[in-house]
C-alpha cells in the first residue's frame, strides 16, 4: 500500500499537478504551538524592506520575485515550488507558515541558520503576504 502511494505522488509529480507543498501536506506534523501562534511582529516601511531583502537573499532563488514558485533554481526540483501568492497559502495561519518556513521538510530547507533571529523570519512571512495575487 505504501509502494502504491509513492507511485501515485511520483506520477503527481512527474505530470506537475501539484506543488511540493500540497504533496506534503499529509507529511506535515504541525505542532499546535504553531497552529495557534500568533505573528508578534508589526507591519511597517522599515521591516517590510528588511522581510524583502532576506527574501530576496534566501527564497527568491526557488520562488521567484513574486513568489509564484518560478525562480531560477525552481526547474531544478523535480517538483512545483509553492505560490506563495495564491489564496490557499495566503490564508494559512502565519503560525504554519512559519513553521514550514523556518523547519523545512526533505527538499524543502530550514532557515533555521540561515535565518537565525525568529524575528526576521517573521519580517520574511510579513513581506510574502504582500505577495498575494491581485
Amino acid at each position: 500500500m505504501k509502494t502504491l502511494k509513492y507511485l501515485m505522488i511520483a506520477g503527481i509529480v512527474s505530470f506537475g499537478l501539484y506543488s511540493f507543498d500540497q504533496i506534503l501536506q499529509e507529511e506535515w506534523q504541525i505542532p499546535d504551538k504553531y497552529i495557534k501562534m500568533k505573528n508578534p511582529t508589526y507591519v511597517d516601511k522599515d521591516n517590510l524592506e528588511l522581510g524583502r531583502a532576506l527574501f530576496s537573499k534566501h527564497c527568491k532563488c526557488c520562488h521567484g520575485n513574486t513568489g509564484k514558485g518560478d525562480g531560477p533554481k525552481s526547474y531544478e526540483f523535480s517538483y512545483n515550488i509553492v505560490d506563495f501568492s495564491t489564496k490557499d497559502f495566503q490564508e494559512q495561519p502565519e503560525g504554519v507558515i512559519f513553521y514550514k518556513s523556518y523547519n523545512g521538510l526533505h527538499e524543502k530547507p530550514n532557515f533555521k541558520k540561515k535565518i537565525s533571529d525568529e524575528t526576521n523570519m517573521w519580517f520574511v512571512i510579513n513581506y510574502i503576504h504582500t505577495l498575494e495575487a491581485e
